[in-house]
């Protein structure tokens, strides 16, 4: 006796049945993983591009908002702050490297980041072709930015005003490409890089003046240089409680920590994640609740069936499989479809994001998905368990006597 094929069979008969179960499991499932990926993936973003970095200064503002604008550059920046009262800081006793940022511009929605060595070295960053900048409107691109904008060396664009878009192009000076970085795996394979000299340089009005921040209604003069933010390390860990202290209290800046910052916003995202992840239960427990259900009605139509397989030499051990087995197989069959529904769903979602620093990506497996396989397996045999033990109870004489 085959017991695969007689399972199969048994499903096949209750076709609408079967399909409902499956698609119940393959719902939940997919929820899940989608859940997993994208947790994984932001916590691993988050982490990955504010390595070795412990505080950022920048205007007064929200300090998520600084930590989103000036490490993962998904948002606008709270503002800009005096380059002198930024270099002040970065000679500090407590600070070990200070990492200066310009922002203002973009192009084709990558962003133009003035900067200088110093974020070279923070990020360990080293070139795939070409050089690194080392004039006014000379930049190293990264690598998803040359992909994907057919960028070369030595080919030249103009950068637009605003961090997305490509409305007020700055036509009067054009980039040139200089380098392209290795994929480094982080936010600075969609950066573009270049001295801060140069987007001073671009936002040079008729009369001199200067705006590195789209949204600020006043524009300062080129005299009165500005920078976006500061990306700090510390030299010692007694800086963490006195340094941003005295940056919030005695200067017009504000000091925030991508580390409290980053758990902050993984909390608020985690109440929806949560309550998405107990939805999927809900649904898991719902499609046990169905499979058991349509087992446990199959089996008393199988009655007869069974009685024959019985005197045909099956033992009830080998019913009791079979049963078990056609709930394990409905749970698989689910937990796969629902598996690449769940990497096809989030690749979907992927594609329609605006923001290029924070893709998700169903191209990626990840550990928990396996743990995804073997519940849905346990589900199966959970909820098939009282259906077959029904097996025991069927008196072969009485069965095989009653007029079908």
């Amino acid at each position: 006796m085959n017991i695969f094929k007689i399972s199969y069979k048994n499903l096949a008969r209750n076709k609408l049945t079967t399909i409902l179960n499956i698609v119940l499991v393959a719902f939940g499932v997919a929820i899940l993983s989608i859940l997993f990926l994208a947790s994984d993936q932001i916590s691993n973003k988050l982490e990955k591009n504010a390595k070795d970095i412990d505080l950022v200064v920048g205007a007064k503002g929200s300090p998520l908002q600084l930590i989103l604008s000036s490490i993962y550059h998904i948002d606008y920046p709270t503002g800009n702050i005096p380059a002198k009262d930024a270099y002040r800081l970065a000679h500090h006793p407590m600070v070990k490297r200070a990492v200066p940022l310009a922002l203002g511009d973009n192009f084709n929605g990558f962003r133009i980041v003035g900067t200088d060595s110093a974020f070279v070295n923070l990020y360990g960053l080293s070139v795939q072709k070409g050089v690194f900048w080392q004039k006014d409107l000379e930049v190293t691109i990264g690598s998803t930015v040359a992909s994907t904008s057919n960028l070369k060396i030595g080919d030249t664009f103009f950068g637009a005003h605003g961090l997305t878009g490509n409305g007020d192009i700055h036509k009067q000076h054009a980039y040139l490409v200089k380098g392209i970085l290795k994929p480094q795996g982080n936010l600075t394979d969609n950066l573009i890089l270049t001295n801060i000299g140069s987007v001073y340089k671009m936002h040079e009005e008729k009369h001199g003046e200067i705006d590195l921040h789209p949204n600020l209604p006043d524009k300062k003069e080129i005299n009165d240089k500005q920078i976006t933010a500061l990306l700090i390390q510390y030299k010692s860990p007694m800086s963490v409680v006195l340094f941003p202290r005295m940056v919030n209290q005695s200067t017009n800046m504000q000091a925030a920590s991508p580390a409290m910052e980053s758990a902050r916003l993984f909390s608020l995202i985690g109440v929806g994640i949560d309550t998405l992840k107990w939805f999927a239960i809900l649904i898991m427990g719902i499609a046990a609740l169905s499979i058991f259900i349509s087992l446990y009605n199959a089996m008393k139509e199988r009655k007869y069936d069974l009685a024959i397989m019985r005197c045909l030499g099956a033992s009830k051990v080998k019913l009791f499989f079979l049963v078990l087995f056609e709930g394990i197989l409905i749970t698989f069959i689910g937990a796969c479809f629902g598996l690449l529904a769940g990497h096809l769903a989030l690749e979907v979602i992927g594609t329609f994001q605006e923001s290029s620093q924070a893709k998700l990506t169903g191209l990626t497996i990840i550990r928990q998905e396996g743990y995804l396989i073997w519940i849905g397996l346990l589900i199966g045999a959970v909820a098939s368990l009282i259906p077959a033990m029904q097996i025991y109870k069927v008196d072969i004489a009485e069965t095989l006597t009653k007029d079908r």
